[in-house]
Order: C-alpha cells, then structure tokens, then sequence
C-alpha cells in the first residue's frame, strides 16, 4: 500500500485519476468524502467543523479516525500496488494534531483521542509501503480550492491552510513525533505547485518519479503509459 498526501487542494484526486491511467497495474482507492461530508454521518460534518472549529475539530476528526482505520485494515490485506488517497496518519498528525495546538481540540479531548489512536493503530494497522507527499504552497492550495467551488469549503481560511501545510511538512519532511514505525517509511515529495493536469510534459516528469519510486520500495518494474491530455 502507498499513501498519497497533501495539503487541501493539492490535486490529490486529480493526481491519482491521473495515475489510473498511466500506470494501470496500480489500483486506486479515492478518500471517502461523503462520509463526512453529508452521507455517513447524517450531516456535512465537514461543513460544520469549517464553520465552527472548536465545537467541531473534535467529532470530525473522532469520526475521520474511525473510517480511515477501518479502510486501512481492509486495504492492508488487498494488492499491495494499491495508492489510496490520506491515511491514519495525516488524520492524526495534521488535522488532529493541528487542532490541538490552535485549541480546537481540548487537553481532555485530545487525551481521548490519543488514547483510541494507540489502541486502533499500532499493532494492527502496518505501515504503508512508502508516501508520496504532494507538497503544494498554501496560495496554490486556495486558488485551487476556490476553482473547484465546493460548497463545504466555503468558509475554509487561508491560516488553517498555512498551518496544515506545516504540519504536513512536520509530518513527512521532518518526521516530528512519529511513530517508531514510521521513521523509515520513504517519502516522494513532489513539487505540485504548477498544473500538471493539462501539461503532459509536467506530468510525464511526475508519473516517472512515481514509477521509480514504486519501483525501488516495492522492488517490482512499474512501467508508465503516455496520456495525451
């Protein structure tokens, strides 16, 4: 299993569309947006955790938690070519880590919180075969997230992209406070500040990176099939 991540707004979903078609031998798994955006949970959690940030950093990222273990135990025993979209960990050391130290999360909410992510995780969730880290400037992130219009991110702000984009950085970069099991996962960090959906060349680059990467952490020739975008 490799994990894509990155800031809000980083072309994740677009990235891996794009990897469905010129590596095929990878199977893709997109992060489950309705669950916490209206379906699952009955409500647009999403949409009340950009609106209210201390009343709802806690549930939301509680909820997230449960989800991604669930998929991750599932996808863990699958095809290992399989690349799915944020983990576990960026859950847990971004967006909840994030609102811990900007006080969305209470000292008693996060005391829960670590308490359930050491019991669902280690031990039962392996780690991933390795990152790829889309990394993106938090102006990057808002000018794409405003392109794409969605409705839940309407009050989202330019300082929580900033902040997420540090501790993404903190997270796959410098590795601060991970897991001892995590220490030694390789990361790909790709610079995807320039639109690489309608320029091949910059894909072509991209895809090529990814291909060598799985290729020497996975230990398995991936080769690549031109698109024309």
């Amino acid at each position: 299993m490799y994990i894509v991540e990155g800031n809000i707004g980083a072309g994740k979903s677009t990235f891996l569309k794009l990897i469905e078609q010129s590596l095929p031998q990878i199977s893709v798994a997109y992060e489950p947006m309705d669950r916490w955006d209206k379906k699952e949970s009955g409500q647009s959690l999403l949409a009340k955790f950009y609106e209210d940030p201390k009343r709802w950093t806690f549930s939301m990222e509680t909820f997230a938690m449960v989800c991604r273990v669930r998929d991750h135990l599932k996808r863990q025993h699958e095809e290992p070519l399989t690349v799915i979209e944020r983990s576990i960990y960026s859950g847990h050391y971004c967006f909840a880590k994030n609102g811990y130290l900007h006080e969305f999360i209470s000292e008693a909410e996060w005391h829960v919180y670590e308490r359930w992510f050491k019991f669902l995780i280690p031990g039962r969730c392996n780690p991933p075969l390795g990152f790829i880290y889309l990394k993106t400037d938090p102006e990057v992130s808002l000018d794409r997230i405003k392109h794409r219009n969605r409705d839940s991110e309407k009050d989202l702000l330019f300082d929580y992209l900033k902040q997420i984009d540090k501790r993404h950085n903190e997270f796959l970069i410098d590795k601060i406070g991970v897991a001892d099991d995590l220490v030694d996962v390789p990361v790909l960090t790709l610079d995807c500040n320039e639109d690489f959906e309608h320029d091949p060349q910059r894909w072509e680059e991209l895809s090529k990176q990814v291909s060598q990467f799985i290729g020497r952490t996975y230990q398995v020739p991936v080769p690549t099939v031109s698109l024309s975008l």
